[in-house]
């Protein structure tokens, strides 16, 4: 698979590193790659979705009054778009991320609506050994003639997800290669 993402006009191919008090953050995992999903719901018709990922900042950091002025200076990671403070608990679950959507079509990742964007919720450990919903926030669209998706938010949500409406990713990625409406709760 080439790595050429000079399609991508609006985000970041590759995260900078994070320092703090002499430890360095990798964020590497976060940097732009291509994933492909089969669709062999169909055996005579099998079909590829190539999609380029990106992630946004809000994966690894966090808005926060926990901190001192001072505190949040150091913490700021500053990012094209905006800067906002490194959150060590999401920067651990987002190592993840690279998995969790490459795991999109599979059963065991829930993939639900939300409102006018799409969500995929994983059940997982977070670094204290809890159990939480690790939910990530998505949009999918056609960039350049290529499909894009595009990991806008990612965090824990200890109070659980809620009631969901499931939708399949493969039918997403089919509409959108389709030039067709995406599902709609």
């Amino acid at each position: 698979m080439s790595n050429n993402f000079n399609t991508v006009k609006t985000e970041v191919i590759r995260w900078r590193n994070f320092s703090y008090n002499g430890t360095v953050y990798d964020l590497s995992h976060l940097d732009a790659h291509w994933v492909e999903y089969l669709d062999d719901r169909d055996e005579k018709n099998l079909i590829t979705y190539r999609f380029i990922v990106t992630y946004g900042s809000h994966c690894f950091t966090k808005e926060s009054d926990e901190f001192s002025s001072e505190e949040l200076e150091l913490l700021m990671y500053k990012a094209p778009r905006e800067s906002r403070p490194f959150h060590f608990e999401r920067y651990n679950l987002s190592k993840h991320l690279p998995s969790i959507i490459k795991s999109l079509c599979d059963k065991a990742t829930l993939v639900c609506h939300g409102g006018h964007k799409s969500y995929a919720a994983v059940k997982m450990l977070d670094s204290k050994g809890t159990l939480v919903d690790y939910f990530v926030s998505f949009k999918v669209f056609p960039e350049s003639k290529k499909l894009r998706l595009h990991v806008m938010s990612a965090y824990p949500k200890y109070e659980g997800i809620g009631k969901v409406q499931k939708v399949s990713f493969l039918v997403i990625a089919k509409n959108l290669l389709n030039n067709k409406k995406l599902p709609t709760p």
